[in-house]
């Protein structure tokens, strides 16, 4: 769940990714504007959310197709939600989602729905997680996470330990511990997620970009 997470090391395209297409056209533009409203180069926006400046590049202009845990990761970078991401518009800040406004939306295999409002200092969602989708994929990245386990079994690694969460079940975590997420049966596993969003310009004076570098 990160849809900032740290990929694969050598900032290689992820199996997880996927050619464009898939998911809206507004995303690629809306990434490039969200970073720039943030007041981050390319390479700090990169460095942030675990990637490599050239990955982010082919996001932003539309050449992959971003997977959810990276869209997790660049929202909290740049202290917005995946919804705005991806460019849907939610109606004001009510208290209360109800079951009938949630749209599912997918990106990487990982199918999720919005569970509260945007512009909030948290976002939280209900994941379905398919088994045997980016469960390889170590993430680390500054803030908390918070997950149920609804549905299924959960494989939970934090640093060295591994846990298996069943329904029920919670975690709540530093996000800077290395982390990975998988579904530990066929059926995969539904959670509900929360974690915690970096605001800018806090974020900026966390994740150190370099003043005064433009875009």
């Amino acid at each position: 769940m990160s849809s900032s997470d740290t990929e694969r090391p050598s900032g290689a395209d992820s199996p997880a990714d996927q050619p464009a297409g898939a998911l809206p056209a507004v995303v690629a533009p809306q990434l490039r504007a969200l970073r720039r409203q943030a007041s981050l180069t390319l390479e700090a926006a990169a460095r942030a959310a675990g990637l490599s400046p050239a990955h982010l590049s082919r996001l932003e202009t539309g050449q992959r197709q971003p997977s959810l845990p990276m869209l997790l990761a660049l929202a909290r970078v740049y202290g917005t939600t995946v919804s705005e991401l991806l460019g849907e518009t939610v109606a004001g800040r009510d208290a209360v989602v109800r079951a009938a406004d949630m749209e599912p939306n997918e990106a990487g295999g990982w199918t999720y729905w919005q569970a509260g409002a945007s512009g909030r200092g948290m976002q939280a969602l209900r994941v379905r997680v398919p088994y045997g989708s980016q469960g390889d994929i170590v993430r680390v990245h500054p803030g908390e996470e918070w997950l149920h386990v609804l549905r299924g079994r959960l494989r939970l690694r934090l640093g060295d330990t591994a846990h298996r969460l069943a329904p029920g079940d919670s975690a709540h975590f530093d996000s800077l511990t290395p982390h990975r997420i998988a579904a530990e049966d066929h059926d995969g596993v539904e959670l509900l997620f929360v974690h915690t969003l970096l605001q800018s310009p806090t974020a900026a004076l966390c994740l150190g970009p370099t003043p005064g570098e433009t875009p």
